[in-house]
């Protein structure tokens, strides 16, 4: 297989699509440093199935997408379609009768990626066997990238082993050997396990074998006992059939008095709404006969509070009344005094003219303060009937209130 074509679109550098032919011959790729001479061989090795982002001088795989430079937007694809001349036949099998192969890698952002050969779905698995053993590969010695000769130079026996195998052309049928060997060895162990599960079930048909015979035996035995239980079946059949008629008939009779009984409770339902209607109108009633008791309350505290009142206005005024009988007493007495004086003065009126005189005037004073302390008397006196009046009727109010309260 002789490399031909590669179409690279939005990896690394590549914004646009942009074609490389290999004519033949040989062919170089000149041009100043940071051209992108050397993404075009990352590009060879990334669509060849290279996995280690290292060897592509990136630190992950979404450096291999362009990332935007000048005022270009980045991308969110990165392609490279490799085509190859299989003019000598050189492919695998499946791919012989085909002159031309290409092989397409595809990686998106979002981490997803994408294989095809000949733009058919594929595996890497698949492209890896197209390289393998013709010299071309992400991991052979025909792609060394700059500064990498040391790689070759300086590798280890398995390394040079390796690359020896690979020019040799048998590193695919021996990657084929080691698979069949793999999938022989596989199949060993599938025997193995197919062998214990055989001996397995060997050893189990003794005892289903056993059980097989168990369950004839009962099966026998189940079927006998059918027998005579339909035979007692058959016997008890009049008796029950009976029996089913007498309940039905029983049935029939408690049906009657389910449809009585639900006329009943139909009624009692009525009934009962009925009784609710009333307790609702009688709660109604207590609440408006709360209500009235509260103002009642209020107007007999209202007038107990009056009564207090007035009964300490009687007692104020008794207290008035019997100060001011003391003091008409005493002026009662003063006037009999006086009286006495003036009889015995009468028998001195020739000596004691200008006592009298004084005396007189004494006792027109004393006359006009007892006239003023009996006008007094006569007020309170009618004051006093005013507030037992008043004391009577709020007396008389409080007793009809109570007895209202009562009944």
């Amino acid at each position: 297989m002789i490399l031909k074509k590669l179409e690279v679109t939005g990896f690394k550098s590549f914004l646009e699509k942009t074609s490389i032919s290999f004519p033949p011959g040989i062919s170089a790729i000149v041009g100043p440093n940071g051209c992108g001479k050397s993404n075009v061989v990352d590009a060879l090795r990334w669509v060849m199935g290279e996995q280690s982002i290292k060897q592509l001088r990136g630190k992950s795989m979404e450096d291999v997408i362009f990332d935007g430079a000048d005022g270009k937007s980045p991308l969110n694809m990165a392609e490279v379609s490799l085509t190859l001349n299989n003019e000598n036949g050189y492919a695998p099998e499946e791919l012989k009768n085909f002159t031309e192969i290409m092989v397409t890698r595809r990686f998106y952002r979002s981490g997803e990626s994408a294989y095809s050969i000949n733009k058919q779905p594929c595996r890497l698995k698949d492209i890896h066997n197209i390289f393998m053993g013709s010299g071309m590969g992400a991991k052979t010695y025909a792609v060394i990238q700059q500064g990498r000769i040391e790689t070759i130079t300086d590798a280890g026996p398995e390394v040079r082993r390796f690359f020896i195998e690979e020019a040799a052309g048998i590193s695919r049928y021996k990657s084929r050997k080691n698979e069949a060997l793999r999938k022989v060895e596989a199949t060993n162990q599938n025997l193995s396990r197919v062998l214990d599960i055989i001996a397995e079930v060997k050893r189990q048909m003794a005892g289903l074998k056993r059980q097989a015979r168990k369950a004839g035996i009962y099966k026998d035995l189940q079927d006998r006992f059918t027998r005579h239980d339909i035979l007692i079946s058959f016997c008890y059949f009049d008796d029950y059939t009976q029996q089913l008629e007498e309940t039905n008939s029983f049935l029939q009779t408690l049906q009657d008095d389910d449809v009585g009984h639900t006329s009943k409770l139909k009624m009692l339902d009525a009934a009962i709404e009925k009784i609710k209607l009333q307790r609702q109108q009688k709660s109604q009633e207590i609440s408006e006969q709360r209500t009235l008791k509260f103002e009642t309350q209020r107007n007999v505290d209202r007038i107990e509070n009056d009564i207090a009142h007035i009964d300490q206005d009687i007692k104020r005024l008794a207290s008035d009344v019997t100060d001011l009988d003391t003091v008409h007493r005493e002026q009662k007495e003063k006037n009999t005094g006086i009286k006495s004086e003036i009889v015995q003065v009468e028998n001195q009126i020739a000596e004691l003219n200008e006592e009298i005189k004084n005396l007189r005037s004494i006792l027109d004073q004393e006359a006009f303060a007892a006239q003023a302390s009996q006008d007094r008397l006569s007020q309170l006196n009618q004051e006093i009937e005013n507030y037992l009046e008043k004391y009577s009727r709020k007396s008389q109010d409080k007793q009809v209130f109570l007895r209202k309260k009562r009944q």
